[in-house]
């Protein structure tokens, strides 16, 4: 997959792009990644990016012009007349899902936009970008961060990248319900001890044991998620039982 991201910042890329699976990703050719400077794109000798809004207001805007000229030369069509996805990061953009990241991921191209100021020019919105993502409610001073998250979040979902790979399938999320708890070596460590269960060596009790603790941390901490998420007859059995145990 090869990443872009437009920015005014991209110096704050180099730790997070370098570091860690993001690296790793792209030392096995699995991400390859840009960062412009979108101000070198503007057409004006003084650089400028940004102006005053028409009809007055507080703030400035980021003008359409650099951006346009930017994802002319960044985000062109391949061959087969694929355009890639165009992701602006924006507060009032749909937010961001594991589910969302995992249709990422199967693009060969994301071009991340990371705008500062005010806001964005309505007509970059409209007629430049693909998707606008926003990582929660709440306000950042750039897109930069957002766009961080999800190059993290996607990049780890690309084939090859994390040693195992049932470990994206089994994520938080990914199956609709959080993630069952984890325990390694000592198994009593200050007298906290390992459930029984995981030292056992059944494998079918251990994925049973994990299963309907996943369920039960989904319950506890996000029993939303459980709105849209359908129950097996098993895990209908277990949440009953999860229900009685915490009355």
């Amino acid at each position: 997959m090869r990443i872009d991201v437009l920015t005014l910042f991209p110096e704050m890329f180099e730790g997070v792009l370098g570091s860690s699976i993001l690296k790793k990703a792209a030392e096995k050719g699995a991400a390859d990644y840009h960062t412009h400077n979108f101000r070198e794109f503007s057409d004006n000798k003084h650089q400028s990016v940004d102006d005053y809004p028409y009809g007055g207001g507080a703030g400035m805007v980021l003008k359409p012009q650099p951006i346009f000229d930017a994802l002319e030369q960044i985000a062109a069509p391949t061959a087969e007349g694929k355009k890639p996805r165009v992701i602006l990061l924006c507060p009032q953009g749909e937010r961001f899902t594991q589910k969302k990241a995992e249709e990422l991921a199967q693009e060969e191209q994301l071009v991340f936009v990371c705008g500062h100021y005010e806001g964005y020019d309505e007509r970059i919105r409209e007629f430049a970008v693909t998707d606008e993502i926003s990582i929660g409610d709440f306000v950042l001073t750039g897109g930069e961060l957002g766009a961080m998250v999800i190059i993290d979040s996607v990049v780890r979902l690309l084939p090859g990248v994390l040693g195992n790979e049932d470990s994206p399938v089994l994520d938080s999320y990914s199956s609709g319900l959080l993630e069952h708890p984890h325990y390694t070596r000592p198994a009593d460590f200050r007298g906290m001890k390992v459930p029984d269960v995981l030292l056992s060596g059944n494998h079918k009790h251990i994925e049973e044991w994990r299963q309907k603790e996943s369920l039960r941390r989904t319950y506890e901490r996000r029993p939303d998620l459980l709105e849209s998420y359908e129950l097996s007859p098993s895990e209908k059995k277990w949440l009953d039982e999860i229900k009685k145990e915490i009355r």
